[in-house]
């Protein structure tokens, strides 16, 4: 009896063994597909995560795309910020790839870039204006513009047009009849009473110290370069152009990316509310957000 009773006890303690042996199993398992499903969350998450290159001047582009970098941030993108100092290779840098977008240009820039170079680009959005500036250190009014003075402006030919636009709106010179104003060239002036010496010559990012040099010309300033060289375009220029510009400033994309999401958004959170705020609060009027339509 005692031999059967210990036979029962031995075969009832195998089977818990394996019971017992069968649940680690089980556990392990199911710990093993759980790693498994949380791996897989995981790597959807960073396949949702999308990072963005974007090229921009140091000054305001690049600043405004910081303020913006949170806001993408809880929409899943990682915003890359590469900062240029010239007009050029932005666009060099987005054809070939380097860029997803860049954000630098006014809209004749990137048609006349387009059409020097070939490039296939889509404008995505318009974010904000930066008015063109006349400056001088020792011609304080409109007025006091001596006969041949010299007015020294951007070598890029597509500012030409309103930099001369914005001379004819002060009535120091006036262009041939019908020509469009966003495309006119110095050989469009008919009238020029004071004899004003237009000079094309200079490189846009060198136009601060043309200002500091010349003491007696007028310099046509671009904003942003202005504000590096510490103007304050409303307070320190001569004249400033109006809010109202064809010259918007805009992201733009290659064609082939027209429809991305991740660049939508971006324009859409540079377009937001808390960003063109942004924009007025930080440059005070120096800058000022693009027209949004029905504006």
């Amino acid at each position: 009896m005692k031999k059967i009773l210990a036979l029962l006890l031995t075969a009832l303690f195998v089977v818990v063994l394996a019971a017992c042996g069968s649940n680690e199993g089980e556990e392990t398992q199911t710990g093993s597909d759980s790693t498994e499903e949380n791996g897989g969350e995981a790597t959807e998450e960073t396949q949702e995560n999308t990072e963005i290159v974007v090229g921009a001047s140091s000054t305001p582009h690049a600043v405004i795309l910081e303020e913006a970098k949170p806001l993408l941030a809880e929409k899943g993108i990682t915003l890359k910020i590469e900062q240029y100092q010239d007009y050029i290779f932005p666009n060099k840098d987005l054809a070939n790839g380097t860029l997803d977008a860049n954000y630098f240009q006014h809209v004749p820039y990137l048609n006349d870039q387009e059409e020097e170079f070939g490039y296939d680009f889509v404008n995505l959005g318009g974010i904000h204006i930066e008015p063109m500036g006349v400056y001088s250190k020792n011609i304080k009014s409109v007025d006091e513009i001596p006969d041949g003075t010299t007015v020294i402006i951007s070598r890029s030919i597509p500012d030409h047009g309103r930099i001369l636009a914005l001379f004819e709106e002060q009535g120091l010179i006036k262009l041939k009849e019908g020509v469009d104003k966003v495309s006119a060239k110095i050989d469009d002036i008919v009238e020029n009473p004071k004899n004003l010496n237009f000079d094309p010559s200079v490189e846009a990012a060198l136009l601060p110290e043309m200002y500091d040099k010349e003491e007696d010309a007028l310099v046509a300033i671009n904003t942003n370069y202005a504000i590096e060289a510490d103007l304050n375009p409303t307070e320190d220029s001569l004249f400033i152009e109006g809010a109202k510009s064809p010259y918007v400033n805009v992201v733009a994309a290659r064609s082939e990316d027209k429809d991305n999401e991740a660049l939508k958004t971006l324009v859409e959170v540079l377009q937001s509310e808390e960003i063109q705020n942004f924009i007025k609060e930080e440059f005070q009027g120096n800058i000022v957000p693009a027209p949004t339509e029905g504006e």
